[in-house]
């Protein structure tokens, strides 16, 4: 990590704190959108040897993406007791869950998909590793493209090996073993070239160890592979932002953006590819639209705000957005940095 200096003569001090980002390729960007009301354990609630986890991933029927937020609801036979939402890679976790049975409740866009229950148990000391696939409500409509077919739409064709690379790849990224994921991403797409999941995958953790041009590599394939695929898009311009290469993420995320207007990440790396090209309200209407719809989860575009009137000579709108950030993620990383700033911007 590499905090960002109190000090900014020029736009570019607005991703000096890049590494940080990348939480949101990760599973555990989750724990952070969550509404917690976890009952304690019987060895009391600061024991954490007491407690388990659950993560994993939600993927569609064809065992692509999912290219929306998919809310998970985690309960008791008596309440809801946490809820989170999925990230752009369809993962999830559920922290510091006390030992039991539970009932993890999946809801996605309701005019498409069943909502859904599944029994989950969960081990002290131990995370659960779920992987769930959307259910499709049955409909007699179906769409027709003429001859156009989306390769993702496809992937159901994929061979079982490659698949089975594909889950063991998910399994260890979900562990942390990112390197080992990588291997296995590599062989589904030795053994099913057309992998536009793998591909997509691989360019995330990629980019998690810094690895900017083979990401950009791995996503470009993706989308040779799949042009109307939204998640290659939105990494790849999260890529091409790392490498300052504004313009190129500029007209990849529109694209992406038209895919899923709803979208925060995209809103968000829209908004430091604009501030990369000294477009101020471009930027500054990109980065609100992306706190405005991840909330608490995507505060991360108040600090970019505050950033952003800074370059502008804006003070008190600085003041208001580095206040608003650190009242919404006190322990962020760089919130001793941000509090000395805040303390300038009032004197």
């Amino acid at each position: 990590m590499h905090p960002t200096s109190p000090k900014m003569t020029n736009p570019h001090g607005l991703f000096r704190i890049a590494a940080g980002l990348v939480v949101l390729l990760i599973a555990a960007v989750c724990a952070a959108g969550q509404i917690s009301t976890r009952p304690q354990t019987e060895a009391g609630q600061d024991d954490k040897t007491a407690k388990g986890s659950i993560r994993g991933r939600i993927v569609c029927t064809d065992g692509s993406f999912v290219s929306e937020n998919v809310k998970l609801t985690l309960q008791t036979f008596r309440e809801n007791i946490t809820t989170t939402f999925t990230d752009n890679q369809g993962q999830f976790e559920f922290p510091n869950i006390a030992a039991g049975n539970y009932k993890l409740e999946v809801e996605a866009d309701r005019q498409k998909f069943e909502v859904f229950t599944e029994n989950v148990q969960v081990f002290r000391g131990t995370p659960t590793v779920v992987n769930l696939t959307l259910r499709e409500k049955n409909t007699s409509a179906t769409s027709s493209r003429g001859t156009v077919v989306s390769i993702s739409e496809l992937e159901r064709n994929i061979p079982s090996n490659a698949r089975k690379e594909f889950e063991k790849g998910t399994q260890a990224a979900n562990a942390r073993k990112v390197d080992e994921a990588i291997n296995h991403l590599r062989k589904a797409i030795s053994i099913y070239p057309d992998y536009v999941s793998a591909y997509n995958d691989l360019g995330t953790y990629l980019l998690a160890q810094g690895k900017l041009e083979e990401a950009a590599t791995a996503l470009r394939d993706a989308i040779r592979r799949d042009d109307k695929a939204f998640n290659p898009r939105l990494n790849l311009g999260i890529v091409l932002v790392y490498q300052k290469r504004f313009s190129e993420a500029s007209d990849l995320l529109a694209k992406a953006e038209a895919l899923e207007p709803t979208s925060p990440s995209v809103h968000l790396y829209s908004g430091l590819a604009a501030a990369g090209l000294s477009r101020f309200e471009a930027a500054e209407k990109e980065l609100k639209a992306a706190y405005s719809l991840g909330e608490s989860k995507y505060a991360i575009a108040l600090f970019h705000l505050g950033q952003l009137y800074l370059t502008n000579a804006d003070r008190n709108q600085a003041l208001k957005c580095f206040e608003r950030y650190l009242a919404e993620v006190p322990t962020a990383t760089n919130a001793d940095q941000v509090r000395a700033m805040v303390a300038r911007l009032r004197q």
